[in-house]
């Protein structure tokens, strides 16, 4: 049986280390694949199209957005931003596992399209730590960590309709936790349903035939 990629949904307070977490999966993993956004903003010095965003213009979005060929959009400051459906399954039927680092009303999209995504939601061990690791970046004033940390208040409370939570003290066992659940969450019924309606239909033409 050929094994499709999962859909891998990574959320979680700004300061989690959620991008931290997801370079280590893609360097330490050929396993995963990031999933390529697109948006109507202009490249900036040294991205190109197709590496760090599929860069196209407003028109080209909305006919996208009409031909429901998105998994999630969103527009922030003036500009577009989304999944292309196409490049993930894509990637998920050459089996490789497509992770998606979203906020938390993107990843609730991606769920009603794509019932079989597997959501995490990264969190550090405390809201003490968490603030900790704000104040410790030492590049965002006092104003903008308490916006984020009334923000993580609000996320706080979506974290129960997530299929994870990864409890980041430690990236090296947070990582190693990630690919546990990921593993398990790919042998569950909901994610392999190809292969218990194929093997249900082979049973069935057996018992006929005996």
């Amino acid at each position: 049986m050929e094994k499709k990629g999962a859909l891998i949904v990574i959320s979680g307070f700004s300061g989690a280390g959620k991008g931290t977490l997801v370079k280590r999966l893609l360097s330490d993993y050929d396993r995963f694949a990031l999933s390529i956004s697109m948006t109507t903003r202009a490249p900036r010095e040294g991205e190109e199209d197709g590496r760090e965003y599929f860069f196209v213009s407003r028109e080209t979005f909305e006919k996208t957005i009409a031909e429901n060929g998105l998994l999630e959009h969103a527009e922030y400051c003036g500009n577009y931003y989304g999944t292309p459906k196409a490049y993930v399954e894509s990637k998920l039927s050459e089996g490789v596992d497509v992770i998606l680092e979203i906020e938390v009303q993107g990843a609730f999209q991606i769920k009603k399209i794509f019932p079989e995504a597997v959501l995490f939601f990264v969190t550090p061990p405390s809201a003490k730590i968490l603030e900790e690791r704000l104040r410790g970046r030492g590049t965002e004033s006092d104003e903008v960590i308490r916006k984020r940390l009334l923000r993580a208040d609000e996320e706080a409370e979506l974290m129960e309709q997530y299929d994870y939570v990864l409890v980041n003290d430690s990236l090296e066992e947070c990582i190693k936790d990630a690919v546990s659940y990921i593993d398990a969450a790919k042998a569950t019924p909901l994610r392999n349903k190809d292969f218990i309606n194929q093997l249900k239909e082979e049973l069935d033409s057996f018992s006929k035939g005996v």
